[in-house]
């Protein structure tokens, strides 16, 4: 159910954003203004971030298959990753384009460039309050609510800049103001990139403790000890288990392995868990032979 309303917000998200990028392209066209077109281009960035989200959650609900065990959850995480190699590599095309201007400020239509992020600022604002709540617990959605945040910030900039370039002329703002843009969004989108590449090398999730799971196993009720565990997440919201776990030889080791499970349930969230039981007796033997 969840996984369904992320991607209505997506949907929504996606018809406003596309909606805007036609509407903005044929105005370009009938006004020959570059700014409108340049505008229509990097809502067409924001499109293709959306779309790939949308695509990654639909391919995510895939069942598993012979080869592909584990299903194509890691997908969104793929998605995730790539939206965010491309907002650096908006920001580098912000740089390259703010140092040229640095030297050599063009004359900017202040008033025409204010109208134009003015209405794309309110778009981009009502495609993040769609996609505001998901994105904090799923690294697909969160990559493409940062696209539209980024866009929104670049209005909101540009905004800021026509007001100084109207008032007083100095066209040396614009640059300036696009590259502390530039830094904002950078600043934004490494934590994206840095979860993203986080579970795919098989990190221990956020929010996870090692040492902490593995003082809560032992408190289990018939464990004495925890050996080679891991902890990994498939996706976002979907964490995995695997462990070895000494037990006493005296009681029901499927009422230990279901104690296990269910407090791993209950306190981690982790449901994905597989156990394998070891007596004390063998865990001796094992150390006696090294």
């Amino acid at each position: 159910m969840q996984r369904h309303n992320e991607s209505q917000r997506l949907k929504w998200a996606l018809i406003i954003s596309g909606l805007y990028f036609f509407a903005e392209l044929i105005a370009g066209f009938m006004t020959n203004s570059l700014a409108l077109l340049s505008d229509a281009g990097h809502m067409l960035s924001d499109i293709g971030a959306l779309s790939l989200s949308l695509f990654a959650f639909r391919m995510a609900r895939r069942p598993a298959t012979l080869q592909s065990t584990y299903g194509y959850h890691r997908i969104e995480i793929l998605a995730a990753l790539f939206n965010g190699l491309m907002l650096w590599l908006i920001v580098g095309i912000i740089f390259a384009a703010a140092y040229g201007r640095f030297f050599h400020p063009p004359v900017v239509d202040s008033q025409g460039m204010m109208i134009v992020a003015v209405v794309g600022l309110l778009v981009n604002l009502a495609a993040a309050a769609i996609l505001h709540g998901g994105h904090r617990h799923n690294l697909n959605l969160r990559g493409a609510f940062l696209h539209v945040i980024s866009d929104a910030v670049g209005s909101v900039g540009a905004i800021i800049a026509g007001l100084v370039m109207m008032t007083t002329g100095w066209y040396l703002a614009d640059p300036l103001i696009s590259f502390f843009i530039g830094v904002l969004i950078l600043f934004a989108s490494w934590s994206l990139v840095r979860d993203s590449l986080s579970v795919l090398m098989q990190t221990v999730p956020k929010g996870i403790r090692l040492e902490e799971v593995r003082e809560t196993i032992e408190a289990v009720d018939g464990v004495s000890a925890v050996h080679d565990l891991h902890i990994w997440a498939v996706t976002s919201d979907i964490f995995t288990l695997s462990a070895h776990a000494v037990v006493t030889r005296a009681g029901d080791f499927h009422q230990v392995l279901n104690g296990i499970e269910d407090t791993l349930k209950e306190r981690y969230n982790i449901e994905h868990v597989t156990i394998q039981l070891e007596t004390e007796s063998r865990e001796e033997k094992e150390f006696k032979a090294f």
